[in-house]
């Protein structure tokens, strides 16, 4: 069986874009309508994915013990609302450390999620900020959906989930 999806990109698509590397916990702010977004999105019998770049982690600003950390304070705010993120994918590496294959705009991640999910492409989209969020997209063979850093976005995913919905049974 297939799956419908909803990825999203993380720093100022679910958490707060500080215009820098989040680094310590006091500084990932769960913005006011992600949980309300993958709660919905759960509810219409959707996946909920995280997929992000972490360069961070490759810079030693922070660790992968670090990053854990904070998506399980946006995991606990999603369990507080009675949903649950099905999956987190990253990429700890940066460009002026090495060249590699996963980090957006590369489709890697995305597509090792579709793989695992059994996610099928015409039925998911991404959410993300920046213009290497959507190119990811686009490679993996899926629809996106860009907005601006920290943008509420609860309308657009409903949208999105009804368009498919209606999709589905029609």
């Amino acid at each position: 069986m297939m799956h419908k999806a909803v990825f999203f990109d993380r720093d100022g698509v679910l958490n707060h874009e500080i215009g820098n590397y989040v680094c310590k916990k006091e500084d990932f702010k769960v913005l006011d309508d992600s949980v309300a977004c993958i709660k919905f999105a759960k509810e219409n019998g959707f996946k909920v994915i995280v997929i992000t770049n972490q360069g961070g982690i490759d810079k030693g600003l922070y660790t992968a013990k670090d990053l854990a950390g904070f998506h399980q304070i946006l995991q606990n705010a999603c369990l507080e609302s009675g949903t649950i993120i099905d999956d987190f994918y990253y990429c700890k590496h940066h460009p002026i450390v090495g060249k590699c294959l996963c980090r957006k705009p590369d489709s890697i991640m995305l597509e090792k999620a579709i793989a695992k999910h059994q996610i099928e492409k015409n039925l998911c989209f991404m959410i993300g900020d920046t213009d290497r969020d959507i190119e990811a997209a686009t490679k993996a063979g899926i629809k996106s959906l860009l907005i601006q850093p920290n943008q509420p976005k609860l309308h657009l995913i409903q949208e999105e989930i009804q368009k498919i919905n209606n999709q589905i049974n029609h």
